[in-house]
């Protein structure tokens, strides 16, 4: 079973100095069709202005992830952690007991783009931690390079969630496939471009609400970059 839903039909918030679309329902946005797909609970697609940001704000028990696509993101916590995330950095903060953060895009004249994804852990009330990894744009041209996983393999982020994250770049003849259990659920979400999955056709910004699928191909990408989620059920 693959359910295509059109970008134009998320969520979608203007508060001026963050525009944000909603993949699940968050903060004003309620679509009870929507809520989350398997343990994936958040994809929000932030675009923040130069000069703003997320002030401090709390999280507990969730695993979130954050994957800059253009400009920086500088994140500060109560950890200790002082980062810039540029593009092409994953990161991940496991909230555990509880973490405060704040987000900002110090740039005075570019817009800083990204994705904040929240996926449910499988631990609760553990002690909050990050993480950050770079990863080239080599690993991910033609294939779906593994970013975050719950065993931090292949040099991937680890998370305390039973779901793996993978991201790939396709344009051209590239293809590839990835095997999954019928038995869980997976998730696409294109960033960009246009590309093919299993016969259907995605534009930047779509996705595919994926179960009962046991292998996922990747065709006919054109600046394509996406997003594959192998979740629990």
């Amino acid at each position: 079973m693959m359910f295509l839903r059109k970008s134009q039909d998320r969520g979608y918030a203007d508060h001026g100095w963050l525009k944000s679309f909603h993949s699940f329902s968050f903060a004003g946005y309620h679509d009870p069709k929507f809520m989350g797909w398997g343990n994936l609970r958040v994809i929000n697609e932030d675009r923040v202005a130069a000069g703003m940001g997320f002030g401090k704000h709390g999280h507990r028990n969730m695993e979130i992830i954050s994957y800059v696509l253009s400009g920086e993101l500088a994140h500060e916590d109560s950890m200790g952690n002082v980062k810039g995330i540029p593009p092409g950095d994953v990161q991940r903060m496991s909230a555990g007991t509880g973490v405060t953060h704040s987000e900002f895009n110090h740039a005075k004249d570019q817009t800083t783009h990204f994705l904040q994804i929240w996926i449910e852990p499988n631990l609760l009330e553990i002690a909050p931690s990050y993480e950050q990894i770079s990863v080239p744009r080599i690993e991910k041209e033609g294939k779906l390079r593994l970013v975050a996983s719950p065993n931090g393999k292949d040099n991937s982020v680890k998370i305390h969630a039973n779901a793996y994250m993978y991201a790939g770049l396709f344009n051209g003849s590239e293809s590839t496939t990835l095997s999954l259990n019928p038995q869980r659920k997976a998730y696409a979400h294109l960033i960009r471009g246009s590309l093919t999955i299993n016969g259907q056709q995605l534009e930047g910004g779509d996705a595919l609400l994926i179960a009962d699928e046991g292998l996922l191909e990747i065709t006919n990408g054109k600046d394509a970059e996406v997003l594959i989620f192998d979740l629990s059920a």
